[in-house]
């Protein structure tokens, strides 16, 4: 904090009719009181005030985690629709890509899989949310992309569709 700045709020503070003030900027909290003292002798009180010097206290330290970015294996990008009548569906988020509601229960679906337009897909995973990812089109699942519990990207192809 600026010496220039800190003998300003102490000139402001005796100016004015405060008894207390308190000042808090980028960590550091500045108090400033009025105590009254009072003397007396046999004819007469006398009040006078008595401004102490500022108190300047530390800012308060944090330790701030360090966390390391998790190591992602980047494998070749998964091939797309070769042939025209091969419809891809991606992923529309980033997370974890799953075939099915639960560990023990069945996948969504299967290659040669008939899906309409609505029907879930999969599951991938963000943030502890479940987010179903459903068909855009009707169509028989040619081929799936991504394996069970892998990371996925945005845009990433995850089935391949066969067009009805």
């Amino acid at each position: 904090m600026d010496l220039n700045y800190l003998r300003r709020l102490v000139k402001v503070f005796d100016d004015s009719t405060l008894d207390s003030l308190v000042i808090e900027e980028e960590g550091v909290k500045i108090k400033f009181n009025r105590s009254k003292t009072t003397f007396a002798d046999s004819h007469s009180t006398i009040q006078h005030y008595v401004t102490p010097a500022p108190q300047v206290l530390p800012a308060p330290t944090v330790e701030i985690p360090v966390f390391e970015a998790p190591k992602v294996q980047v494998s070749a990008p998964a091939p797309v629709a070769e042939a025209t009548d091969l419809h891809t569906i991606t992923s529309p988020i980033v997370g974890t890509f799953y075939r099915s509601p639960s560990p023990e229960a069945d996948p969504f679906v299967e290659v040669g899989s008939h899906i309409s337009n609505g029907k879930v897909l999969c599951i991938v995973e963000a943030m502890k949310l479940m987010n179903q990812i459903e068909a855009e089109v009707s169509g028989t699942i040619e081929k799936i992309l991504v394996e069970n519990g892998k990371p996925v990207e945005y845009g990433q192809p995850l089935f391949l569709v066969k067009l009805d």
